[in-house]
């Protein structure tokens, strides 16, 4: 079984120290994932570990960003702009490795991800389990965020996720596309009698982030 955590890398930035655990393509390297967290857990997510397992074999490096509350141990999240702070340079390291950059996370990390993209020089955007507003208040929208992201971007988003179902999303710009995990909640999870196991769950993200790419790295070697 392929070891996921390849290389932990400490970055400083104005937050405190962001780590990277490094994930290389297992051939020819054609493009660079930067992945963030959610503000309730690590790189340790399902839908992060899943990716950072099936990618490189497709020629796309994974970086899995450790934000500084993360690496010192802290339990809560900070605010959205400190957020942007321990994320911005580390996208500014990545883009230096000099393959074409896609910035992305899951749930806060995708708000980050949104935020930043276009400052950061990449070249795409992945939103997994974008929070579209809090729980049971769809009238706090983040949608500007997703909206205006101004790259290509993917958003896998599940059926039953509280923080805005695929349903609730407003009508995409041109480049933007959501792709329903069926049954899913915010955590990628499924019930038992879903349609869809956790397994197939986990493997259409996997492909459907992996079609997108392909089609990103595609388009940036022309």
């Amino acid at each position: 079984m392929r070891e996921l955590r390849e290389l932990r890398e400490l970055v400083d930035t104005p937050a405190g120290q962001a780590a990277v655990s490094w994930h290389r393509a297992t051939g020819r390297a054609r493009l660079l994932l930067a992945l963030g967290h959610g503000a309730g857990g690590g790189i340790e997510a399902p839908d992060l570990v899943a990716l950072a397992a099936a990618l490189p074999a497709h020629g796309v490096s994974v970086a899995l960003v450790e934000q500084p509350w993360r690496v010192a141990g802290k339990k809560l999240a900070p605010a959205p702009k400190t957020l942007d702070l321990g994320w911005l340079p580390v996208a500014e390291k990545l883009a230096a490795e000099g393959l074409p950059l896609v910035v992305g996370g899951r749930s806060a990390g995708a708000r980050v991800a949104c935020r930043t993209g276009a400052a950061t020089g990449a070249v795409g955007v992945l939103a997994l389990a974008f929070p579209l507003h809090p729980p049971g208040k769809p009238e706090k929208s983040r949608a500007e965020e997703l909206l205006g992201s101004g790259l290509p971007t993917l958003v896998l988003q599940g059926e039953k996720d509280t923080f805005g179902t695929p349903a609730e999303f407003p009508e995409l710009p041109a480049g933007h596309r959501i792709v329903p995990v069926p049954g899913a909640g915010h955590g990628f999870k499924v019930p038992k009698s879903a349609v869809l196991g956790q397994a197939a769950v986990l493997e259409l993200i996997t492909d459907s982030v992996t079609e997108w790419l392909a089609g990103l790295a595609g388009r940036a070697s022309r």
